[in-house]
C-alpha cells in the first residue's frame, strides 16, 4: 500500500497506540488533489477521549498545507456513532460508495 502513497499517523499514549489514521494523497478528475481517510481507528477502551478529533484535525491540517481542495473517507452504512463524530466534526455525506464484490 505505501508504493500507492499510503501513510500511517497515530496517537501514542506511553507505549500503546490508542489511535490510528491511514491515509493517501491522491488526484482524480473529480476532486483534483485530495487528501483520503482510508482507515481511523481509534482502541475501542479509548473512545470519546478526543484521539480521533485529534487525528482528524492533523489530517485536516496536513490537507490544507499539501493543497488538497478535499479531504474525504468513506464509512460504512452500519457505523452509526462514527457518523455521529464525522457529522460533529463538520463533515457530511456527499455521495454514495457503490462496490461490486469480484473475487471469494
Amino acid at each position: 500500500m505505501q508504493k500507492g502513497g499510503y501513510q500511517l499517523a497515530y496517537i501514542r499514549e506511553g507505549a500503546i497506540v490508542v489511535a490510528v489514521a491511514g491515509y493517501r494523497i491522491a488526484r482524480n478528475l473529480h476532486m483534483g488533489k485530495h487528501l483520503y481517510v482510508d482507515d481511523l481507528v481509534t482502541r475501542e477502551s479509548q473512545r470519546s477521549k478526543t484521539y480521533g478529533e485529534s487525528l482528524l484535525s492533523w489530517l485536516r491540517e496536513l490537507a490544507i498545507n499539501e493543497d488538497c481542495a478535499y479531504l474525504h473517507l468513506d464509512s460504512g452504512t452500519h457505523r452509526g456513532r462514527a457518523h455521529k463524530f464525522y457529522f460533529q466534526q463538520g463533515l457530511s455525506i456527499a455521495s454514495y460508495h457503490f462496490s461490486e464484490k469480484l473475487i471469494n
